[in-house]
Order: structure tokens, then sequence, then C-alpha cells
């Protein structure tokens, strides 16, 4: 998130050329705040932690992200910086609980607009088929804000799945999500096959190579696909139009009847890169 302000209270201690380095973003997840530090201020994190809890009353916990985000569980290094030494908290999202652990579980609240975009295209008595559902945020979300008649909700990280079933549980949806642990492919292919109306892919890292089943998971007439990957575009290029190029590739050879109708670019993940998203009709096969 971006506050007003931050890099004010750091004016009288640090000179300007180190608060130049001062990344402006961090995240705020319940009590806790995640931040990055140039290794150039690694010595001035306390520094800047105070700074944060200062400006954000509510935070009781900081810690400095010491990794990319990466590996199977999506999992990113946590160093404990200033304030309560734990990395478990309790997130809010429209009018949702979520119970989760920062350094077990992948998390991120700039996805906030993105699951109630998605939460608000479900149609009545949809089945969805969640392949990359973490701690259920997104199938929580759907679940309480639509009228889907069931969610299935598909992750392969046991610390994940356990907090999964803790949220259906806190937020009374546990007769409409269902938890399933386990690689989504195994699990559609055993269990899924042409049983949803909607699949959800939001593993941005893995999505590409998932698509084949993500449309084996779809009913016989079809349904909709969520899409996300990474796309690195220059200033000249569009990152929506490059990511439905990549995927229209891999439709065309599946022989798939398609149409993409919306696509945006969700977030910036660094230097010119941005996490897209694409929202894929799926018409049959031809």
């Amino acid at each position: 998130m971006r506050k007003r302000g931050f890099r004010s209270l750091l004016q009288d201690k640090l000179d300007p050329e180190k608060l130049r380095l001062v990344y402006k973003s961090y995240d705020i997840v319940g009590d806790i705040a995640v931040i990055r530090v140039p290794e150039k201020l690694k010595q001035h994190s306390a520094l800047i932690a105070e700074a944060i809890m200062q400006l954000h009353s509510n935070v009781k916990s900081v810690w400095r992200q010491t990794s990319p985000v990466g590996g199977n569980y999506r999992l990113r290094r946590l160093e404990h910086i200033a304030g309560e030494r734990r990395t478990t908290t309790t997130y809010k999202e429209y009018d949702c609980v979520f119970r989760v652990d920062l350094e077990k579980c992948y998390f991120s609240p700039r996805l906030s607009f993105e699951r109630m975009r998605v939460a608000s295209l479900v149609k009545p008595r949809e089945v969805v088929v969640n392949m990359f559902a973490g701690v259920g945020s997104f199938s929580i979300i759907i679940a309480k804000h639509s009228e889907a008649d069931r969610v299935y909700s598909i992750d392969v990280n046991p610390a994940a799945f356990q907090y999964m079933w803790e949220n259906v549980l806190l937020n009374k949806t546990v007769n409409r999500v269902v938890p399933l642990k386990g690689d989504a492919r195994v699990i559609i292919t055993a269990k899924l096959l042409k049983t949803a109306d909607r699949v959800l892919m939001p593993l941005p890292e893995k999505a590409h190579d998932y698509l084949d089943v993500a449309v084996d998971a779809l009913k016989p007439e079809g349904g909709w696909i969520h899409y996300y990957d990474f796309v690195h575009a220059k200033k000249d290029e569009d990152p929506v139009e490059k990511a439905k190029v990549k995927v229209s590739e891999k439709l065309s050879q599946m022989r798939i009847a398609y149409a993409i109708p919306f696509g945006r670019a969700v977030r910036d993940t660094g230097p010119w890169w941005q996490q897209i998203v694409l929202d894929i009709q799926i018409r049959g096969r031809r």
C-alpha cells in the first residue's frame, strides 16, 4: 500500500540520498507490516519500521522481506524488525475474515479489488473451481458475495490448506466452499472433470502450464476462466495484448473455441513487469 507522509517521518533521520532509496510501498496484512529495505539501508530497517508503526497505529509487528516470492508454495523469507515476533494475523476484507501465517502461506492484500471483481461476475447456481486457492480468500469472498452453488477450493500447501479450513469455518461458508488439498491437475483429473462453470487460476507462475486442465474442469458447453500471468512489457508494449497472444497460441493448439473479452493490468510487480488478468470465455472444442 502507499501512504502519504511516510517519507516525511524520515526526513530528519535520513539524509536525502538515503531517503530516495526508501521504498514507498509496503504491505499491511491485519496488524503486520511487510516491508522491503534495500541492502544499502539495511542498518536503518528499525528506523523505517518505527516510522510505519507511528503512521499506522494498528500495526503491531514489522517484518522485512529478504527474498523474492518463490517455490511451489510461493513463500518469501521474512526477517523480524520491530514489534511482536509473530507472523500470524487476522485480515478483514469485504465483510470476510482471514487468518493467515505470512511465513507459511502466500497472501497479498493488493488483490482485494480483483477478488471482489471476480465475485461480482459469478452467476447464481454456478459451480466454481479455484485451482490455486491459498488460504481461501477468492473462494470465500465468492461464497459470501455471490449465489454460487459450490466453490471447490484447491491448494497444495498443507499450511495454506489448514488456514483455508479455518477461514471457511470463520466465515460460515462450510456448506458452499469445499477445501481440497493437493495438486490442482491431479485433483481435477480425478474428481472435477467437466464440473465447473467458472475456473480461477490466481497463480501466475503456473497458470499457463495448467491451462489445459482448467479447460478440462469446465462443463462440456464451456464457461469462464480467470487467468493470471506475469508479463514483461516495455513502454511501447501492451502487457494485456502480450498475454492474449500467449494464451491464444496455446488455446489454438488445443483446438479450443474461445474469446477474451476482458483483460487488465492488476499491479506492477517490478521494473517493466506487471501482473495481468484475462477473462477467457471457453465455448467448447472445435
